[in-house]
């Protein structure tokens, strides 16, 4: 359906020979800090996106584009018709373009411009916060290797600049994702209101059914209400509990799409700001002191490292158990890294486990949090378990940096940081992490 909407789009708004021109390769398109009014779609050829940063006038790659690439949706929607980065034509471009002086095509039926664009906002925005995390884990495990290798001083002044270099990035687009979910939201009340309340249900709450969760709630709502396995499905993901509304009913596949739209804003929403804390961290690695300065909820930071691997979850089977927790001080950012470093290591650990599944339980006691974090993988030896948490250590052929090397390491770093302890003891049933955590009275 999204693959229609796309190529509609393509059509009535692109393919105008008035409106298409062609940029030889070496030249911009457009340019950081410059007047841009243009949506551009790229019909061939190859373009690159740069941001130079304001005082050290440091050029940085930030993406590639070929074909059906869409250029300009920052300053074209935000309305600020001023381009946060620059584009080149890295080999000769044909462009199609679209301004605000356009008129938008059947807006009876489709509604105004920008509510025809919001696929491609959407998509824009899921593209650009996947290409910032993944450029924010390189950077983060190249000052890891950085900092076992005893380079503390050097470690933390080049921290800091490449923290500086991220940082335009993901403060664009963190704030951009904040902007774009209001206008949304304000488009579907204006144009859709009777769509909006699914639209919010999936903004305000995400996903929080865990895989098994949703098969069987699936199985029960394709019992009862005699809908097909993938509708059912799509619905236990939405409503994960109680009874189904009957506005979910007279139009389930719309209502479903809406709740999508919103819960993946949603996701997408919580990955930035965990892009932003992830520089701020970066800023840390040389120093040994932690700063922690915030009461958060654990079974919270839980929800969101489960979240922000979704893609790494997607075929094992989630179960948490949580307790009534007192709030715990220290840093979000930190505490979803020790949870999704866990967690990414049992995935890949279990790569060739049938049914594999990761149990997660929560409990206060003697003034400590307890978290463990228990998979069914294969057993790990007694030989790897004493050097599991060493910095450099992996089992990955071409000493793979994250998983069972750096990303344990930097689990026991922080968790020692808080004053706390981490322990590992595995089976041939079953691989148990435990984590506790102390909590300030």
């Amino acid at each position: 359906m999204e693959h229609e909407k796309l190529t509609r789009l393509v059509r009535c708004y692109f393919s105008q020979p008035e409106r298409k021109l062609t940029v030889a390769a070496g030249e911009p398109i457009i340019l950081q800090g410059a007047h841009n009014e243009r949506l551009y779609y790229v019909w061939k050829g190859e373009i690159e996106g740069f941001i130079v940063d304001e005082e050290s006038e440091r050029e940085t790659k930030i993406f590639n584009g070929t074909e059906g690439a869409f250029l300009g949706v920052h300053s074209f929607f935000s309305e600020t018709l001023v381009a946060s980065s620059t584009v080149m034509a890295k080999t000769d471009v044909e462009l199609g373009w679209i301004d605000d002086q356009t008129s938008p095509v059947e807006p009876e039926y489709y509604g105004p411009l920008a509510a025809q664009f919001t696929p491609v906002i959407v998509s824009e925005l899921s593209r650009r916060q996947m290409r910032a995390i993944r450029e924010s884990i390189a950077k983060e495990e190249a000052l890891q290797k950085l900092y076992t290798a005893e380079q503390m001083t050097t470690l933390g002044q080049l921290a800091a600049g490449i923290a500086h270099e991220l940082n335009n990035a993901v403060g664009v687009l963190s704030s951009k994702t904040e902007r774009m979910q209001l206008v949304i939201s304000q488009l579907m009340e204006e144009l859709h209101p009777e769509a909006s309340v699914f639209l919010e249900q999936g903004l305000s709450q995400g996903q929080v059914g865990s895989s098994s969760e949703v098969r069987k709630r699936a199985r029960d709502l394709e019992k009862d209400l005699g809908l097909s396995r993938d509708l059912a499905k799509s619905l236990a993901r939405a409503v994960p509990k109680g009874a189904i509304s009957p506005y979910w009913l007279e139009n389930p596949i719309e209502a479903i799409r809406y709740w999508e739209v919103g819960r993946d804003l949603h996701d997408m929403r919580l990955a930035a700001r965990h892009s932003v804390g992830i520089v701020k961290s970066v800023k840390q690695l040389g120093r040994t002191d932690i700063d922690t300065d915030e009461w958060l909820d654990v079974n919270e930071s839980i929800n969101k490292a489960i979240a922000l691997i979704q893609s790494d979850l997607r075929r094992v089977s989630v179960h948490l158990s949580p307790a009534n927790l007192p709030t715990f001080r220290g840093s979000s950012t930190e505490l979803v890294q020790i949870w999704a470093n866990i967690m990414k290591n049992a995935c890949d650990a279990m790569e060739d486990t049938a049914e594999p599944s990761i149990d997660i339980a929560t409990r206060y006691t003697n003034k400590r949090i307890l978290i463990t974090i228990s998979n069914n993988g294969p057993e790990i030896d007694e030989l790897t378990r004493r050097q599991i948490f060493q910095p450099n250590f992996t089992t990955k052929k071409g000493g793979l940096s994250f998983g069972l090397g750096l990303g344990l390491s930097i689990v026991k770093r922080i968790v020692s940081g808080y004053g706390g302890t981490i322990a590992v003891k595995s089976s041939p049933e079953k691989t148990i992490f435990r984590i506790k955590l102390p909590v300030e009275e």
